[in-house]
């Protein structure tokens, strides 16, 4: 009996801290291109859905868009918001990022190619966690800085 009821409050604890960490993470969800609050830099690829989802102990996400020439993409990114680096799938222009929670509502972004970084960012969520926006510096193809805000709404 005593050892059922340690099993049971163990496992009890571990559900509520699981259910406590997805409620309190505002960016987990699905998130939709908003284009006519974005800016975009020429030439710069669009991501139009980012969902981001629990995986064990660390965070999945995963970005579809279009390319520059309106192709489709897809990357994915398995990591913690810890601000180290994880590897990245899926993108020819990255390797990998670093997400660092800041506050409940604010992250940095770091976005790296062969050690390199290519693009630094912040994620903002709105108070009422309806939706996020993403500020982005980086070097685009030919090399000049580019600069871009997209803005994506809670699905």
């Amino acid at each position: 009996m005593r050892t059922r009821t340690i099993v049971l409050s163990l496992l009890t604890c571990f559900v509520a801290l699981t259910l406590c960490f997805a409620a309190d993470n505002v960016n987990m969800g699905t998130w939709k291109l908003n284009e006519a609050k974005s800016k975009f830099s020429e030439g710069m690829p669009k991501n139009t859905k980012v969902t981001y989802e629990a995986a064990g102990d660390k965070i999945k996400a995963t970005v579809d868009g279009v390319d520059a020439k309106g192709n489709p993409t897809h990357n994915e990114w398995t990591g913690k918001f810890d601000g180290k680096d994880y590897p990245v799938t899926g993108d020819p222009t990255s390797d990998t990022r670093s997400i660092k929670q800041i506050d409940d509502h604010k992250l940095d972004l770091t976005v790296k190619k062969d050690g390199k970084v290519t693009m630094t960012g912040k994620i903002v969520v709105a108070a009422d966690g309806k939706s996020r926006t993403l500020t982005t510096t980086g070097t685009n193809a030919a090399g000049k800085k580019v600069t871009s805000t997209w803005v994506y709404d809670k699905q």
